[in-house]
């Protein structure tokens, strides 16, 4: 893929690096296309889900930084990723807010930050809090904040909150296999942020507000045991 998108690149150099040229060379590597397509498949949250909402299938591939912008990194592999139509054409559509001064990026770049920092999630809301300029940025640009998607985190949260129970209660009766499955269909579940965030309460009171009195137990045992699961796999595989 390296020396196909490096030829790419040079074709869009060698036509002026114009942003016609750019989306000329674009529009005929399909080959190019399918490969990135099929790679970014592979890194997309839940099931192959967008990378900005988290909700709809990623479909189109997004040029963080817009072609027309810098066109010589049409093909460069850290400026493409996974987001479905709707983030992709009526949301960011060409934005890319930078800070007057410095030129910095003032969008949230999934492949580089953690939205954690950013973003406050509201998990019986499904709304989110931005904290810092970047948050507030993206929460604008990519509508973060749209009505279905605060009703499907705030459904998510719902079917964590019964789902890390019932892994619980499946443990408990020495049900490891059918606890197994439903650990991974949590984790393959959409809005993976609302899991992380809940996971965020485990041993705090914050565990508590959430209505179930079997909840922080729950929960109490599920972070220990992926934490154990995620350390595990780390010694293993030298992944950090």
């Amino acid at each position: 893929m390296t020396k196909l998108c490096d030829s790419r690149t040079k074709k869009v150099q060698d036509a002026g690096a114009t942003s016609n040229a750019a989306d000329a060379q674009w529009k005929g590597a399909r080959a190019a296309r399918r490969h990135i397509k099929s790679l970014l498949e592979q890194m997309a949250p839940g099931r192959i889900r967008c990378m900005y909402c988290l909700d709809n299938q990623g479909t189109d591939i997004d040029h963080f930084e817009p072609k027309a912008r810098t066109p010589l990194r049409t093909f460069c592999w850290d400026n493409h990723l996974l987001a479905c139509s709707h983030c992709n054409s009526n949301e960011k559509r060409h934005l890319f807010p930078c800070d007057p001064e410095t030129g910095a990026c003032l969008l949230i770049d999934p492949t580089v930050d953690d939205p954690a920092d950013h973003l406050k999630l509201l998990p019986r809301t499904g709304k989110l809090k931005c904290l810092t300029p970047k948050g507030k940025h993206s929460i604008k640009v990519f509508g973060l904040n749209r009505e279905e998607l605060q009703k499907g985190r705030a459904d998510a949260c719902e079917v964590f909150i019964s789902g890390v129970i019932r892994w619980h209660d499946q443990l408990q009766l020495g049900k490891a296999e059918a606890a197994r499955r439903t650990a991974v269909r949590l984790r393959r579940a959409d809005f993976p942020e609302v899991l992380r965030t809940l996971e965020g309460f485990s041993g705090t009171p914050l565990a508590s507000t959430l209505e179930d009195r079997h909840f922080p137990a729950a929960l109490s045992v599920w972070t220990s045991s992926h934490e154990s699961m995620r350390a595990t796999h780390t010694m293993h595989t030298g992944i950090d």
